[in-house]
């Protein structure tokens, strides 16, 4: 099958936890081709995948950095000429505790990576993602359940949670700005990924209960077939066994 031929993913935050989940999985599919995002695209993870899987190509992706982010599609638009699905998975959660003493450079912190990160994102791929010949690209942020008011989760988080928050609001405005873009904010369970655990050991616990491999599936099952009647402009959970299945409406 030749390249065009292909669906094409880019994923962010690809070298480790979730981000590098979702590579792995899409690199198995032979009719993908993966482009992984991360800011230092020379990581082992990634390298040692691309060894292995030719239709994994490392990029260098740095949230919220606009140069990087345009240079990026420029190298997707030039090799593979097409962007089907974009995983904005690239984000931060490192602080913990009151909001009457959050610092706010910690604030500006999880906002520019969490929040602008999407934005930055989005407006470096949107004309190559509108353009799928698939007629309905995909694009799916990879929030928390810290980021649901409708569900709301008290973890003393209020850096990462309102940065998720917001995202999650810009990804509603994209699926009406955009008739043809199926976007999706999904919740991809308490991972045990870097972040995960460092946020468990804070919460009295040893590691996040919920696999890698299981919320990755959890989330393709979500971007899977998705379509815009019934797909996009929602907060989703991720749908794996045992874990939660239930749609979050804002």
């Amino acid at each position: 099958m030749p390249p065009s031929d292909k669906t094409v993913y880019l994923v962010s935050g690809a070298n480790r936890g979730i981000g590098y989940g979702l590579v792995a999985a899409l690199a198995a599919r032979p009719d993908a081709i993966v482009f992984a995002g991360a800011r230092d695209p020379a990581a082992k993870s990634l390298t040692d995948l691309a060894a292995t899987h030719p239709n994994v190509r490392p990029v260098k992706l740095t949230a919220g950095d606009k140069a990087d982010n345009e240079a990026t599609i420029a190298e997707i638009r030039k090799s593979a000429g097409r962007l089907d699905v974009l995983f904005a998975n690239a984000g931060i959660s490192k602080h913990y505790g009151p909001l009457a003493a959050a610092p706010l450079a910690d604030l500006r912190d999880h906002w520019e990576v969490n929040t602008l990160g999407l934005v930055v994102l989005f407006q470096a791929a949107h004309e190559l993602l509108l353009a799928s010949p698939t007629g309905a690209p995909v694009l799916a942020y990879i929030s928390s359940a810290a980021g649901s008011i409708g569900s709301y989760l008290h973890l003393s988080a209020s850096a990462y949670g309102s940065s998720k928050a917001a995202a999650n609001f810009l990804v509603k405005v994209l699926d009406n700005e955009h008739p043809s873009l199926i976007t999706m904010s999904i919740n991809p369970g308490w991972v045990a990924t870097d972040m995960g655990n460092a946020a468990a050991v804070v919460l009295g616990r040893p590691t996040a209960p919920v696999p890698v491999d299981a919320s990755v599936k959890g989330i393709l099952s979500r971007v899977d077939g998705a379509t815009k009647e019934k797909s996009s402009g929602r907060f989703w959970n991720i749908k794996a066994s045992g874990l939660p299945s239930e749609e979050i409406m804002w």
